[in-house]
């Protein structure tokens, strides 16, 4: 605890809401209360999802209550859970940085606990494991538990529970990653994209049963994690390299139709008609398929991935951006509770 204490740093926390009008109060009291001792200064950042409900008012009326450590930014529509944690991030000031649901399903209590880790072990990133996660189980443990697996195999970092939003980094490692899609399941592989993974822990932490709104994740997410998890392999194994993974690809395509063309040529030779055969067409198509693999994926993988690593395209636009213009040493709430105005 020494350790820990002695190391100065600022907390940011990054909470995306959606429709979660009944739990901001509350989640904003949980907060003061886990942080209320907390030895360094800290702020909470609310991001509201494009709420159709009073979110955003509940937001406003947290922030009037609490300080100006609390901090709100408003999102133009929904953009969904990645793109509303990124916009978090974006605005995050603090060296050490936290990730958790708005649904009261996190416990900020274990904040403090992961980022004393975090600083004791000189670790980048601490992810929360929900051991006894209170959900339902076809419709979430299952599926998580499959996906959890699915993803140890293919990205290589050893974690139990991918999916808990309960999460600490060093900030300045988290904001070299950029999140789009609905990649804030794989935070801890694009991590490992940016640090070694032996500076990625996981801590149990507890997880609550969900008290008032509803779930915004079903059983259909399962096939848009399988389709982000092919662009996590791809982007883990063949960043450096594209060319190898659409070469591979485009190489069993040209492969396949040139042996098509070879066989009909060899038809032909021998005096038979192949002009009406639909083989000369599979050839042909597989051929002119390589081809495109091998040059117009690539090239549209690449400039998709430069856009978003650019850092001049975002997966989303803030309403209230001047609100965001803040001070660098306003709006933080101070060991003993004094709140900076």
């Amino acid at each position: 605890m020494s350790d820990y204490a002695e190391q100065p740093h600022r907390l940011s926390l990054v909470i995306p809401m959606f429709n979660e009008q009944d739990n901001v109060l509350p989640m904003l009291e949980r907060i003061q209360e886990a942080l209320a001792d907390y030895p360094h200064p800290w702020e909470a950042i609310l991001v509201n999802d494009g709420s159709r409900d009073g979110t955003q008012r509940a937001m406003r009326e947290g922030r009037e209550r609490f300080g100006e450590h609390v901090r709100v930014i408003e999102l133009a529509r929904n953009f969904g859970q990645t793109a509303a944690m990124q916009a978090g991030i974006d605005a995050a000031r603090g060296d050490v940085l936290a990730t958790l649901d708005g649904d009261l399903q996190n416990d900020p209590a274990d904040i403090p606990r992961l980022a004393r880790r975090l600083l004791a072990e000189d670790l980048d990133m601490v992810a929360g494991w929900r051991k006894d996660r209170k959900d339902r189980l076809i419709m979430r443990k299952i599926p998580s538990r499959i996906a959890n697996r699915l993803i140890r195999k293919i990205t290589g970092v050893q974690l139990h529970d991918y999916g808990c939003s309960l999460k600490v980094f060093r900030t300045e490692v988290i904001k070299g990653v950029r999140l789009y899609g609905e990649m804030h399941r794989f935070i801890p592989a694009w991590m490992a994209t940016h640090t070694s993974p032996d500076r990625i822990a996981e801590e149990v932490v507890t997880h609550h049963p969900r008290q008032f709104g509803e779930s915004k994740y079903g059983i259909s997410r399962t096939f848009r994690v399988i389709i982000d998890l092919i662009i996590v392999f791809f982007f883990m194994r063949y960043n450096a390299r594209p060319g190898h993974f659409f070469g591979m690809l485009g190489l069993g395509f040209g492969l396949l139709g040139g042996l098509i063309l070879a066989y009909l040529l060899g038809v032909k030779i021998a005096g038979h008609d192949i002009g009406g055969r639909p083989l000369l067409l599979v050839g042909v198509l597989f051929v002119m398929l390589a081809v495109q693999i091998a040059t117009t994926g690539v090239l549209s993988e690449m400039l998709s991935r430069t856009y978003f690593e650019s850092g001049n395209g975002r997966s989303y636009r803030v309403r209230n951006a001047s609100e965001l213009e803040v001070e660098d040493e306003q709006g933080w709430s101070r060991p003993g509770g004094a709140d900076d105005g």
